[in-house]
């Protein structure tokens, strides 16, 4: 585990490092499109079962939280311009990488839900609470398009809880018996490749 928390450190660095520019031009577009702040600070379910702020680029409206947890799809109206754009190719999730930093995260890893969700898990599904959340795994390159899934479902929050989060969970498992660096790099991969796709 010290070893890929040394790879977490040193390839966080090296991506903010070299996504600096880019960053600066999201942060730019953001603004320009709509008001409110260029992050969005939400607080998930880190290891040991700990809450932690989670950094994103803002892709909603101000107060769009407040409407509910989950969004979907080319439904969901809170969504904004750039948003979608940063939603559909990731680019949102790029400010975890200060998470990863900061210890909080790592680059690969369960993905962190938040507390409402994470209260409805059973005691065999909290297993996955003790490694440290991702910002991508198994279950995110599966249901890299859940938000057009959830779309499709009369009963958004249901589908999720009933359908999406349990078989989630499963990879999750299937992750932690196989953790280690040559995985992660595995996963990473296989994440850049399906967002190029």
């Amino acid at each position: 585990m010290i070893l890929k928390r040394l790879f977490d450190i040193v390839l966080s660095i090296f991506g903010i490092l070299f996504l600096i520019p880019i960053l600066l031009v999201i942060s730019i577009l953001i603004v320009l499109d709509s008001r409110g702040d260029v992050f969005f600070i939400q607080k998930r379910v880190g290891k040991n079962n700990i809450d932690f702020s989670l950094y994103k680029f803002r892709t909603m409206s101000a107060g769009s939280e407040k409407k509910g947890l989950l969004t979907v799809g080319a439904k969901d109206n809170r969504i904004t311009k750039i948003g979608y754009y940063l939603r559909k190719y990731k680019l949102d999730e790029l400010p975890q990488l200060f998470n990863v930093l900061f210890g909080d995260m790592s680059l690969v890893g369960p993905r962190p839900e938040v507390r409402k969700y994470v209260d409805l898990y059973t005691d065999n599904q909290k297993e996955i609470l003790k490694v440290r959340p991702g910002i991508t795994d198994y279950a995110s390159i599966e249901y890299f398009n859940e938000n057009e899934v959830l779309a499709k479902s009369s009963n958004p929050e249901q589908t999720y809880i009933d359908e999406i989060m349990p078989h989630k969970i499963e990879l999750n498992r299937k992750y932690i018996s196989e953790i280690g660096v040559f995985t992660d790099c595995k996963i990473i991969m296989r994440t850049i490749s399906k967002i190029f796709k």
